[in-house]
């Protein structure tokens, strides 16, 4: 019976055991000492750990449904979770420090990021509708309270009202256009769903505005434009350990709940999304990479770098066909790892309380700590896709397959957007190179976090000199 019950369980194996580590985290805080808070990090962190062990595991299953076809085990969610857990546990290391000197409540924080995580989780592996928006709220609400957990900051709270508004109306539309597409397929499974609606409904009204709830409801969680006016505010206001996760974390799922609810669920009516997601790319880029060139602010900048971004996936999954979702997942598991680094620099460049969020805070950090300021330049090219990073590799696979499919003035304009983008991080590494501080102080960094930081900067080599495993898992994924 009870090897029944681990066998029937046995897909959702990662999400118990982070749930579990929830549970224990939460009511162990309780009872720790404020000298013995880090035994909630240390906790969190072998969470992610036995987490990715158990998804690690599930990679030797065959894909399936599972528990009345509520949930999918396939790679692209054991793959997308495998990267959720990777951006989390390099956010937690990175935040270590930083979380003690801003006076951040961590054991709270590393439960409601576990949450947040358990979300995504959920998201992209489900195969129904009612865990698809079961897992957008858990994904959400956590986040909605760790941006104004800083109370006596001011920006914080304003940054968290917005986000909640934004992502409240994002949700209301997700679930009415869920509650269209239920009502004419008479079916919550994402399966039954791409079997009844064929192409004699693609003309149906009903179905067009659910479409369009959904596709602007995803938008708003990717931050594309038009639908982008939350992201640089919340972004700024949130703790730099919180806008960490929010950069990448939701990207990574929301990514997931396109491939299953539009892309797979929704081919029939691709002759209808396919050009909605080449226009939101194409704006995005535009807004995202002119935007940010006049962004004094750096988690600013990074937030509509997040735009243009967004804007080369939409491209990519406007194309729809195997070989351009394949490059679109590529280059959201790149973002996030980029991303994930560059706040990570922000976070170990703060000190005593205050924030690194200005550019000109990282005037000659090369005198600072060069090491650091190394690992920040590497990661800022990565962005800008200068060979021989990741970042030019993720660009690339995308302009290949848009030139592939003849789609030359497209790729032009791409190119031209990278260039124009380029221009302000190498701002910000003339700003660390060549622009001398008034007062030189040393930037010293703790052992695990240095060894965090110099695995990710260095990864943008590693993997642009060898992206072909990466590519060959996504490529496999489709």
């Amino acid at each position: 019976m009870f090897e029944q019950l681990l066998l029937l369980l046995s897909p959702i194996w990662p999400e118990l055991f982070i749930l579990s580590m929830i549970c224990l985290i939460m009511l162990l805080d309780l009872f720790l000492l404020e000298s013995n808070k880090w035994i909630s990090y240390l906790l969190a962190q072998l969470a992610l750990i036995g987490a990715a062990c158990l998804s690690w595991h599930q990679l030797k299953m065959a894909p399936e449904t599972w528990l009345n076809d509520q949930f999918t085990l396939d790679p692209l969610s054991i793959g997308l979770s495998l990267a959720m857990y990777l951006v989390v546990f390099l956010s937690f290391i990175y935040a270590r420090n930083y979380t003690v000197e801003h006076k951040i409540m961590r054991g709270e924080f590393h439960v409601l990021a576990l949450m947040s995580l358990l979300g995504g989780m959920v998201m992209v592996a489900s195969n129904s509708l009612l865990t698809l928006y079961l897992g957008l709220e858990l994904l959400s609400l956590p986040l909605y309270a760790m941006i104004a957990m800083r109370k006596e900051a001011a920006k914080g709270s304003e940054a968290a009202i917005k986000y909640f508004v934004m992502g409240a109306m994002a949700s209301g539309m997700l679930l009415y256009g869920m509650s269209l597409l239920y009502g004419m397929s008479g079916s919550l499974s994402l399966d039954m769903i791409a079997a009844k609606i064929g192409p004699a409904l693609a003309q149906n009204s009903t179905l067009l505005v659910g479409l369009i709830l959904m596709i602007v409801a995803v938008s708003i969680k990717l931050s594309a434009v038009p639908f982008h006016m939350w992201a640089p505010d919340a972004y700024e206001g949130a703790p730099t350990s919180v806008t960490s996760l929010l950069g990448t974390l939701p990207k990574l799922a929301v990514l997931g709940l396109v491939f299953r609810l539009i892309v797979t669920s929704l081919p029939s009516l691709s002759a209808h999304w396919q050009p909605v997601w080449l226009v939101l790319g194409v704006l995005s880029l535009f807004i995202g990479n002119v935007l940010a060139i006049v962004q004094k602010n750096i988690k600013r900048m990074l937030a509509f770098s997040t735009i243009s971004h967004i804007g080369f996936v939409l491209i990519a999954l406007s194309l729809n066909n195997p070989d351009a979702n394949a490059a679109a997942l590529f280059y959201m598991l790149t973002y996030a790892l980029m991303t994930v680094g560059g706040f990570g620099v922000v976070m170990l460049a703060s000190r005593q309380g205050e924030d690194a969020d200005n550019i000109e805070d990282y005037t000659g950090l090369n005198d600072r700590n060069p090491w650091l300021a190394f690992m920040m330049m590497l990661l800022l090219l990565s962005m800008a896709g200068i060979p021989p990073l990741v970042g030019f590799d993720s660009k690339f696979y995308i302009l290949k397959t848009l030139v592939s499919e003849q789609h030359y003035i497209l790729a032009s304009y791409a190119m031209l957007m990278s260039m124009v983008g380029a221009y302000y991080y190498i701002r910000i590494i003339k700003v660390m190179y060549f622009d001398k501080p008034l007062f030189v102080v040393p930037i010293e960094i703790s052992a695990d976090s240095l060894i965090a930081i110099s695995l990710n900067g260095l990864a943008m080599i590693g993997l642009g000199f060898l992206p072909a495993f990466l590519l060959a898992f996504c490529q496999a994924v489709f």
